[in-house]
């Protein structure tokens, strides 16, 4: 039975006429068969697809993504088990309006964080004045005493920025955390899209969709950017934790996208108060480091003593102004999930606008009051540590046993400096293929952001989808996958 055949009688082999988000905020439908305005088009091709394409396509992509070796690294019950990125092929659409929106919101928001970085290893107004408690900068983990008064190139600290951000059933987009530290997955933003092109071509014709393909080029400008002035032409490096971190694939990817030299922390030494990286023609001093590593193990002699994977005497170097490190050592105290909370004020103590992005709304356990109510509303919340990341730790009360919940009171009984609460949010759905029909799963959104000379984001960012019916866990070491998010320029 052809494709036309099928339309005629009125059969619908994707589900695409009875899609149900089962009262969920749909990215594509606003009722079954109803799409979005701007997604039509997209609606409408796959309708037309022949019986089967869509799956064939699909296993076109999975084996694109095996032969590309677009890969991760599986820690935990199944340490170093190297995984194919697990890829689905329905785009998610962002209208470019939109999109603007969400820029500006990212924007304001960097602007602020760096401004608060700056004043943590200075003066500390934001304390001084009452706007922050004086514990959360003391208490946090992220903090580093050692570089009090530190003044990095440009004045830049977070350079490179992964915000997770989600949709709620009201529609309103939210900011859900910040990734200062090490942010991961832009690599699988630009393969996604390749392996689209290669899989899925007709979708795109006749349509502007905003290229991401030219991510490693404004990064290794950024990184150029924030070099020391003394370096006439920097010479940039990526330093990796090596094959067995999760990230691998991307240290690897990136290095060889910007032409760039890959190293491990054996690879460099500080010889004559330079950071030298060791070749076949002799020591060539390094004026960049990308570092995938974190701030404990960059230098055993001022962070961590056990450390293998740092370079000896690397941060006497970085507060001589010798090498600029990216992102910039002590950014972690800003990617702190208790400091977020505070992101609104931030914006109206540095920059005295409003925020134009919102946060989830989160209870501070270290406050009293907010604590109690927490502790008497487990089963309603969302319960995250202060530094954990990937989605470990994290209790969804609503779905939690008995014990679960009393592990979790005594946790933060114990320590409540180190857990926020968080109303458990209804999570925007997009149609994502089930075998041979479209069901909605839930997703998130992390753009990108560069901060050098300007601020550039990368258009759309990577979409996590839980690829687990029902789950709400986006996190490709817990069972979720991706999706291409396309940015689509509207004709005014």
């Amino acid at each position: 039975m052809d494709s036309e055949a099928v339309m005629e009688k009125g059969f619908d082999p994707l589900g695409i006429r009875t899609y149900n988000s089962l009262g969920f905020f749909d990215e594509m439908f606003s009722s079954p068969g109803q799409p979005r305005p701007g997604v039509e088009f997209l609606v409408d091709r796959l309708e037309s697809l022949p019986l089967g394409e869509l799956q064939r396509r699909q296993r076109a992509a999975d084996h694109e993504l095996l032969n590309m070796g677009i890969t991760f690294n599986v820690y935990g019950h199944a340490a170093g088990t190297e995984k194919i990125w697990p890829f689905d092929l329905i785009p998610r659409v962002i209208l470019e309006r939109e999109w603007q929106l969400i820029e500006s919101g990212l924007k304001q928001r960097i602007r602020a964080l760096n401004m608060f970085i700056d004043d943590m290893y200075h003066e500390q107004r934001i304390v001084r004045d009452g706007v922050m408690p004086e514990y959360m900068v003391s208490t946090s983990k992220g903090y580093l005493k050692q570089l009090h008064g530190m003044n990095p190139s440009r004045g830049i600290w977070c350079h490179i920025t992964g915000t997770d951000l989600v949709r709620g059933a009201d529609g309103q987009i939210y900011v859900l955390e910040d990734n200062l530290r090490c942010p991961s997955g832009v690599s699988y933003v630009i393969e996604n899209r390749e392996v689209m092109k290669r899989t899925f071509p007709q979708l795109f014709e006749g349509h502007n969709i905003l290229p991401v393909e030219t991510y490693p080029e404004q990064l290794l400008k950024m990184l150029q950017y924030v070099a020391p002035a003394s370096a006439r032409d920097p010479n940039v490096v990526v330093l990796t934790p090596g094959i067995y971190n999760s990230a691998y694939f991307e240290h690897c990817f990136l290095a060889q996208q910007m032409g760039v030299e890959l190293v491990q922390g054996p690879d460099l030494v500080v010889k004559d108060g330079y950071v030298c990286m060791r070749t076949t023609k002799g020591l060539q001093r390094v004026d960049v480091i990308y570092r995938r590593i974190d701030d404990d193990f960059l230098d055993p002699d001022t962070l961590r003593p056990d450390s293998t994977l740092g370079v000896r005497g690397l941060m006497d170097v970085y507060r001589s102004g010798r090498v600029a490190l990216v992102n910039a050592p002590g950014t972690g105290v800003a990617d702190d999930k208790a400091v977020y909370a505070y992101v609104p004020k931030m914006i109206e103590y540095y920059l005295s606008e409003t925020m134009i992005l919102p946060n989830v709304p989160t209870y501070m356990c270290a406050d009293p009051e907010q604590r109690k109510y927490v502790l008497s509303h487990l089963h309603e919340l969302v319960i995250k540590p202060a530094n954990e990341s990937g989605g470990y730790g994290i209790l969804l009360g609503p779905r939690a046993t008995r014990d679960q919940i009393d592990q979790y009171r005594h946790l933060i009984e114990t320590n409540p400096r180190n857990y926020v609460a968080q109303p458990m949010l209804a999570l925007s759905t997009v149609p994502t293929l089930c075998g041979d029909t479209l069901e909605g799963r839930h997703v998130d959104l992390r753009p990108y952001i560069l901060y050098g000379e300007d601020i550039y984001i990368v258009p759309g960012g990577l979409t996590r989808v839980a690829l687990v019916k029902g789950s709400l866990v986006v996190n490709s070491s817990q069972g979720g996958g991706s999706k291409d998010t396309w940015v689509l320029r509207e004709e005014f």
